[in-house]
């Protein structure tokens, strides 16, 4: 297992597809699936700290509990529209619950289906396995940015960022130990998500593409 296997199929995604995300992707499991979150885009100008957390009682959230030495530094510029600021602490949960499931080693886990739903919440569902398959689970600083959120007239949010998982990697259970891979191109994805507003407030994702070495995300 070379670095974390892929959330979601990886495909090949254009600048311009990614913007627009008309249809935000067909998932391909035919795509290489052995490597893959992505990490995003050019880095810049220094963005502000993370949307604030929605409250974890409001719409029943689920309590996000991960092991001390996985975290985050989401870049995610806090837009001043309450819509699209929702539509990223939302984005932010769904990313933190997938790896809670992962460090419970529970494929079904609870939370990040309530912000996931779809093929979304399926190719999440595989890639969680993948983990407990190999008795892993993640470590390490992971880092978010070069946002671009949409609202579209339909409804949904067309959201792409990028991933620097260049100081994330697998740990393995049994023998607690870390693997460091190498930095390279690789190490930064691109994501473009569709996501709607449910019943109950949540901003869920419904679909999920990405594209692991993008030229959009590297340093």
């Amino acid at each position: 297992m070379n670095r974390r296997p892929t959330l979601l199929a990886a495909l090949t995604l254009t600048a311009a597809a990614a913007l627009t995300l008309s249809a935000c992707g067909s998932d391909d499991s035919s795509a290489a699936k052995d490597n893959d979150k992505i990490a995003g885009a050019d880095t810049g100008s220094k963005a502000s700290a993370s949307p604030t957390v929605s409250d974890p009682a409001s719409a029943g959230r689920p309590k996000i509990d991960l092991p001390s030495d996985v975290t985050y530094e989401f870049q995610w510029k806090k837009t001043g529209d309450a819509q699209k600021d929702a539509v990223l602490s939302d984005a932010e949960q769904r990313i933190r619950a997938v790896d809670m499931a992962i460090a419970k080693q529970d494929p079904l886990d609870k939370a990040y289906r309530f912000y996931s739903e779809g093929t979304a919440a399926a190719e999440s569902q595989k890639y969680i396995q993948e983990f407990v398959d190999h008795k892993a689970r993640t470590t390490g600083l992971t880092r978010y940015y070069n946002e671009s959120l949409t609202i579209k007239g339909d409804g949904t949010a067309a959201l792409v960022y990028c991933e620097d998982q260049s100081k994330a990697f697998n740990k393995f259970l049994k023998t607690g130990k870390t693997d460091v891979s190498p930095v390279t191109k690789d190490s930064y994805v691109v994501y473009a998500g569709t996501l709607r507003k449910n019943g109950d407030g949540v901003w869920v994702t419904e679909r999920l593409i990405s594209q692991r070495g993008s030229a959009k995300c590297q340093p």
